[in-house]
């Protein structure tokens, strides 16, 4: 087990909210260092059962041994197709915590962090083909200015992206502090630490199309839950939040919401909270990347 991997944020408002069942069946889709999966499993019965995903290698060093657990190494995005492989139609629960990890950020390796030289990498499956560098390499200035804009979004983005099609002719473009020189004059120095975390954001989501990817998922999850079965969902920028919080009200992410008879969108789910569930100031304190967590959690109708 990799020590220190990561501290859950929101781990007792999450499992209050899921309602577990000790002869359950659930799934955290994003184990990590096991900390939601450890506190899931201590509510189960002999006849419960969870199935965890996590498409990182780093993260199966963690793996917990108990026969109530199945770890599987893959996208959340191919849920229904892993779920169906161990004749699971049906859940009682899902989790998903969509934020980076302690550990990815904490190893410079990894590339997810400007406070540490490392590669820009920024693969949270590091067996796929798309560096940050990589992208950074080839993709024209109309391209990485929408991906600042939209992912990050970042004022200076037009700036920031012709500064790197620029820089890159003179020098790779493949480490963070590579990057970080090339950006730095089109940062708002008042908010140097803000936008240097949304640009490294952008980046990110790009990489692993962690937008679609989310999409994706929530909409195997409307089939997979039993009739009041719970989600559970943080996310950590308003990126996510916006679309978890839609596909909840309306469940779908199109223009085409189809209202009831008095007018108000129709949705598989039912809502908890009308807004969503944030960290005590204690926790914050203790667990200081908690701070922007955001849960929101809907029952299956």
């Amino acid at each position: 087990m990799i020590e220190n991997y990561h501290t859950p944020a929101l781990l007792n408002e999450t499992l209050l909210a899921l309602d577990i069942k000790p002869n359950g069946i659930y799934v955290d889709v994003t184990f990590g260092g096991g900390g939601h999966s450890r506190a899931i499993l201590n509510r189960l019965s002999n006849e419960g059962h969870l199935y965890a995903v996590d498409q990182d290698k780093d993260a199966l060093n963690n793996i917990i041994d108990d026969p109530r657990m199945t770890l599987i190494h893959g996208n959340f995005r191919f849920l229904k197709n892993y779920l169906k492989f161990y004749n699971v139609e049906k859940v009682d629960g899902i989790l998903a915590d969509l934020g980076v990890s302690s550990h990815h950020f904490d190893t410079p390796q990894r590339g997810f962090s400007f406070r540490a030289e490392g590669p820009l990498d920024m693969r949270m499956n590091i067996d796929s083909n798309l560096t940050a560098a990589e992208f950074l390499k080839k993709t024209s200035s109309e391209e990485l200015a929408r991906v600042f804009r939209v992912y990050g979004e970042l004022p200076s983005a037009s700036k920031i992206a012709s500064a790197i099609v620029k820089q890159r002719e003179l020098l790779p473009i493949d480490t963070t502090t590579r990057l970080l020189e090339v950006v730095t004059p089109y940062i708002n120095p008042r908010q140097e630490k803000k936008e240097l975390a949304q640009l490294f954001q952008a980046l990110r989501i790009h990489v692993n199309k962690e937008l679609s990817v989310l999409e994706q998922f929530l909409i195997q999850s409307k089939d997979l839950l039993k009739n009041q079965g719970r989600i559970a969902i943080i996310s950590y920028h308003s990126l996510e939040d916006r679309i978890i919080k839609n596909f909840f009200r309306t469940g779908t992410f199109d223009d085409d919401k189809q209202p009831d008879i008095f007018g108000r969108p129709k949705s598989p789910f039912h809502l908890l909270n009308s807004k969503p569930i944030i960290p005590s100031r204690q926790e914050v304190e203790e667990n200081p990347r908690s701070r922007s967590a955001k849960l929101r959690v809907a029952v299956k109708i």
